[in-house]
């Protein structure tokens, strides 16, 4: 069976590590959607798509990438047709894992079981939270896994979310 996870990943950290690990004990494949994959760089979307990937990827240990395959899922102004979307890019799938609401609702209707996930500190396992830190030279390092930690300090993420 294989399941999907979308998240926009702004940065990627320890919480959707643990939503990763969770979708894996309940599926043998699980594909990754990184959601608003064709935006540029602005304030709510700091990070490029190849940019989240790399993250995701560094932050996986060998045992648990090759069980996940990441995929772009852009943006639609259209609701209604973005599970549509999501179908001509993801590969099958039985199961979607979310929290959202909204994307429970989208995927629901189109007849997709949808599986919460067990939600690790969420205030303080939240990207907005982990930007804040970052420009605020709060303690930041211990909320991402070091994969993502390399690729923040790579690409200088505080200067990039300073000007943003």
């Amino acid at each position: 069976m294989n399941g999907l996870f979308i998240g926009r990943f702004q940065p990627f950290h320890l919480g959707h590590l643990e939503a990763i690990r969770f979708g894996l004990s309940k599926v043998e494949n699980l594909w990754v959607g990184i959601g608003s994959s064709n935006k540029g760089i602005e304030r709510r979307n700091p990070f490029t798509a190849d940019e989240r990937k790399e993250m995701i990827l560094s932050s996986l240990e060998d045992k648990i990438s090759s069980r996940i395959k990441i995929y772009y899922i852009p943006d639609t102004d259209d609701h209604e047709q973005w599970t549509h979307l999501i179908d001509s890019i993801i590969p099958k799938y039985d199961l979607v894992f979310s929290n959202d609401d909204f994307t429970q609702a989208l995927f629901q209707k189109h007849g997709i079981t949808v599986t919460p996930v067990p939600l690790m500190e969420r205030e303080k396992l939240s990207a907005t939270n982990i930007r804040k830190r970052v420009t605020t030279d709060q303690n930041w390092e211990e909320l991402v896994p070091n994969g993502t930690k390399k690729v923040l300090e790579k690409i200088n993420a505080k200067k990039r979310l300073m000007v943003l």
